[in-house]
């Protein structure tokens, strides 16, 4: 320790003896910026205003994971460890703070917010974190140079920062910056400006403003001229103009378009699979789980694809009752039975007064009050369930808490359930899930199937496609994968988000001066 404590004297003497060009003013103006996290704040709000939804989620990950270091080195750490700040002599009066900090000096709390924010913005996306890196370094070394810090302070802060951004990935895994793979399809036709193409844009999806300020109706236009745009409006209802529409791009020979969540999506790809039509999903909901799976998860994106012809084959999973019970559905994300689609119903039923979160979160409590276990059978056994959770394609990662699929064409459907026959089934599936060790929970049981079937259903009364929750009268029902049934538009590459930002701005002005001259 006293090699240590050397050495870090002897490179803080350095460093205030050091003649840095160009450093200052320039770090101890960088320093008090980051002061309680204003610079991060600020920065983050920058990624959220000029990016898209990969900044975004950059910028939530690294504000979560700022909190989380900035909570262990400033209330847990500092009063662990007392350690004396360093003797300012030798560093030159004109780098001092105005004020100077009276906490102990291990650990940098500075250094382990800049770490934290920086790696938590890498996570999500490589590019974003390269460009925000050269700031977290220039932070963590102004700490030295002012001379509040020693180096081993800075170093273990940057660890600290590190550790607490790597942590937010049990409770939130970080999606992979590739999509998913799928079967290359080549039959897609290319359509230049959008011609042939027909699209429904369902204004009841939750989808507002964009950054542009157009509505996703208006942004298809100006990026798509030569699309054909059909709104659902309020009293519309979505398959009957679905089906307009499909008819419509059959007859111009081109592709069917949707702009919505996945609800919205599932209804489109069964109509496209069943009528040989390429879909063009342009990501208008909450979530768009399938959009950003397949590698679309900007409008932009989409457009880029549909104007160059380039598509993937992906899978359908369809879901059969007992001839005369109904239809046949399908699903392109999940299917679930049991505490979910109760959840969800209760939440719908809740949302126009509470909002949407406030209403999961009263519906959440209800459900783990009131819920009872299911007593169905799962390929003729006799099985008492909590939820029973069928995807489309294998889930990542292992658990109850299904985030991405890496493969779209695996032909596989991926069964989860949680057992009612365990004891405390549903407090240890919470405690799993605020632990972020769901992947070892043995409440929680996994299979890989090629098909399932159920049976015993005359007590389940709902089940949700895709987070859209419907009536479940059928006595049994057969779930089945369909390969490579739906061909769906997405660039050969993923593309530059900041760039198609700056494409779209270009476009939207066009739009613009082209609506004031009508």
């Amino acid at each position: 320790m006293r090699f240590i404590s050397d050495l870090d004297r002897r490179l803080f003497a350095r460093v205030a003896a050091g003649r840095l060009r160009g450093a200052h003013p320039l770090l101890p103006r960088i320093t008090h910026a980051a002061n309680h996290g204003r610079l991060w704040f600020g920065t983050a709000g920058v990624l959220a205003a000029v990016g898209g939804r990969t900044a975004r989620r950059a910028a939530v990950r690294g504000v979560g994971a700022l909190a989380a270091a900035s909570l262990v080195s400033n209330t847990v750490v500092k009063w662990t460890v007392d350690r004396r700040r360093p003797l300012l002599e030798g560093v030159p009066l004109i780098r001092r703070l105005a004020k100077q900090p009276w906490t102990s000096s291990f650990p940098s709390g500075h250094s382990a917010s800049a770490a934290a924010f920086a790696t938590g913005v890498a996570l999500e996306s490589t590019g974003y974190g390269i460009a925000v890196a050269p700031l977290a370094a220039a932070v963590a070394f102004s700490r030295v140079y002012v001379g509040v810090h020693y180096p081993s302070d800075v170093l273990a802060g940057l660890a600290l920062g590190v550790g607490a951004a790597a942590l937010t990935c049990r409770w939130w895994p970080p999606r992979p910056q590739t999509p998913a793979r799928a079967r290359p399809r080549v039959s897609a036709p290319a359509l230049p400006e959008g011609d042939g193409l027909v699209v429904v844009v369902n204004t009841q999806a939750g989808v507002g403003l964009s950054g542009t300020g157009l509505t996703p109706a208006e942004q298809l236009r100006a990026l798509l001229p030569g699309a054909e745009i059909l709104e659902r409006e309020p009293e519309h209802d979505l398959g009957p103009l679905l089906d307009r529409a499909a008819r419509r791009a059959a007859e111009r020979g081109g592709a069917l378009g949707v702009c919505g969540g996945d609800g919205s999506v599932n209804a489109a790809a069964a109509l496209a699979a069943e009528r040989g039509l390429p879909l063009a999903v342009f990501p208008g909901g909450t979530f768009d789980h399938f959009a950003l799976d397949v590698g679309v998860p900007a409008i932009e994106d989409t457009v880029r694809a549909v104007t160059e012809g380039d598509a993937v084959a992906v899978d359908l999973a369809r879901v059969a009752p007992l001839p005369g019970d109904g239809p046949d559905a399908h699903f392109i994300n999940t299917f679930s039975l049991g505490m979910y689609p109760e959840l969800v119903r209760i939440r719908e039923s809740l949302e126009g007064r509470l909002g949407k979160w406030p209403a999961a979160a009263v519906a959440l409590a209800r459900v783990l009050r009131t819920a009872t276990p299911m007593e169905i059978e799962v390929n003729g056994r006799r099985r008492r369930l909590w939820v029973l959770f069928v995807g489309n394609c294998r889930y990542a990662p292992e658990g109850f808490a299904p985030a991405y699929r890496e493969r779209l064409d695996d032909g596989l459907l991926d069964v989860r359930a949680v057992d009612g026959n365990q004891p405390l089934a549903r407090t240890r599936l919470l405690a799993a899930t605020l632990t972020g060790t769901l992947g070892r929970s043995r409440v929680v049981t996994a299979r890989r199937l090629r098909r399932l079937d159920l049976s015993g259903l005359h007590d389940v009364d709902v089940r949700a496609f895709d987070g859209e929750v419907a009536p479940s009268p059928a006595e049994a029902l057969v779930i089945e994968k369909r390969p490579g049934a739906l061909t769906v538009y997405r660039p050969a590459e993923p593309g530059n988000e900041l760039a198609q930002r700056a494409r779209t701005a270009a476009a939207t002005a066009r739009f613009r001066r082209a609506v004031l001259r009508r």
